[in-house]
């Protein structure tokens, strides 16, 4: 059976029919709205893949229409006609990314080949958008050889329609590669859709992935576009793959085997043109061998796999993270950008960071907050363990001998004195706790409180 075509849908905002004099129309499936309520509902349980405004439009000037309507539709191509204007009547239209603007008279046939050119990516306005995104490796920060070869897999993958399989840790990054791979494909101007699949319960987690029917359960008072429609011509990321039920792994792998999406309540299946990223912080083949994952699914989803490593594996690259992230909160809040001291800094290069790349960023946030005025993060501002802080001994180790040399009976008599003070106001004042903590006799206690003139 040959695969299903998909006609590409648009939305004329018009209050007269009138795309109906070409040839052209047989490649697309035409909804009129006559106002902008009216064209609000149509996007909101149908995918459309452009929009027509026919001017004017009551109740809202070009702009205010123009503006509106591209926060519901942020890719596609928006063409406007006014067919009663001066070309200079369109102006106020022109920064509009991805509009067309239309003057005069103008032609069903004429209208629709526009609208082909800018379907097919060869219309100027859609194009330059593409090209203005980030670069797709911005946010992948390291230069560890483990993150190179990540780096190195997503080049290579990024344009290419291939499903891709990311493994990892929680918070070692794997949303992040995933919007890389987005971003490094030609797929980059439409949308990349998230959802995390144990975030929601199996009912739900359905409807949100494909969408259902006016009435096709209790409490479905409206249509609803699901969010493998929603990513058409785009990406669609699964995150936690690993927890998605069963009976709904096996609709997944239909829709990656026939590429169309059976919204609920209805028996026409949508056609959809989506790559697939999913991603799993546990081992997909043990939940094969326990039964809880499809081994067909497994294996339709590892077509590339890519491994993003713990940060305890890439320490050398925490230095590179933290310049990053401190850059970025300080450009964030619009401040002066701070510093780590050196005390801090092998801090966080000694942490095993459980919580990896996020828990990084997180404790970075956290001292910047709590730091006050001072530029400079000390390791008692990062908001991590207290086994992770260094002592009093660990920071005294850490001094580097001076040049000039140093008074060595001075220095310990400091040191015993301290460790006594400490001993006795953890002990709440109590000489024979103190001893034990000191693991020496009380007697010895005493007389080191008098030969050292600690307050007792």
């Amino acid at each position: 059976m040959p695969p299903s075509i998909r006609v590409n849908t648009i939305l004329c905002l018009a209050s007269v029919e009138f795309l109906t004099d070409s040839p052209e129309l047989t490649k697309f499936r035409v909804i009129y709205a006559s106002g902008f309520e009216r064209a609000n509902d149509v996007l909101g349980s149908t995918v459309v893949d452009a929009l027509v405004v026919l001017l004017p439009v009551a109740g809202k000037s070009a702009q205010e229409l123009v503006t509106d309507l591209r926060t519901r539709l942020p890719q596609a191509p928006i063409l406007v006609c006014e067919p009663r204007i001066s070309p200079e009547g369109g102006n106020e239209l022109l920064g509009l990314v991805g509009c067309e603007y239309i003057s005069g008279p103008v032609t069903a046939r004429e209208l629709l080949g526009r609208l082909s050119l800018a379907l097919s990516g060869r219309n100027p306005v859609v194009s330059n958008s593409a090209r203005q995104a980030e670069d797709w490796s911005r946010g992948l920060v390291g230069s560890s050889s483990a993150m190179r070869q990540a780096i190195e897999i997503i080049r290579l993958v990024g344009p290419r329609r291939s499903t891709v399989l990311i493994t990892g840790e929680t918070g070692s990054g794997k949303e992040v590669a995933a919007r890389a791979i987005h971003a490094a494909s030609n797929r980059s101007g439409a949308r990349m859709v998230a959802i995390n699949c144990a975030a929601l319960p199996d009912n739900l987690l359905e409807a949100e992935l494909f969408g259902h029917t006016k009435g096709a359960f209790t409490g479905a008072v409206n249509a609803r576009v699901g969010l493998f429609e929603q990513a058409h011509r785009g990406t669609i990321f699964l995150d936690e793959i690993s927890e998605m039920p069963l009976q709904l792994q096996s609709k997944l792998l239909r829709v990656l085997q026939e590429r169309e999406v059976p919204r609920i309540g209805s028996s026409e299946p949508v056609p959809v043109d989506v790559r697939v990223i999913a991603a799993s912080n546990t081992d997909l083949l043990e939940a094969v061998a326990n039964r809880r994952f499809r081994e067909d699914l497994y294996y339709r989803l590892k077509v590339v796999a890519l491994k993003m490593p713990p940060l305890r594996e890439r320490a050398s690259d925490i230095l590179e993270l933290t310049d990053h992230f401190l850059a970025k909160l300080a450009e964030d809040e619009g401040t002066e950008r701070k510093h780590v001291s050196r005390e801090a800094l092998d801090l966080l290069m000694r942490y095993s960071w459980p919580g990896n790349v996020r828990q990084l960023e997180h404790a970075l946030e956290s001292a910047v907050a709590l730091s006050g005025r001072r530029m400079i993060l000390e390791p008692g501002d990062l908001d991590l363990p207290e086994d992770a802080l260094p002592t009093d001994l660990e920071r005294m180790f850490a001094l580097d001998f001076p040049e000039c040399g140093i008074n060595f009976e001075e220095l310990m008599t400091g040191i015993e004195r301290r460790l006594l003070e400490r001993a006795l106001a953890k002990s709440g004042g109590n000489k024979a706790r103190a001893a034990n903590m000191l693991q020496m006799k009380r007697t010895t206690l005493i007389s080191k409180f008098k030969s050292l003139e600690v307050c007792a």
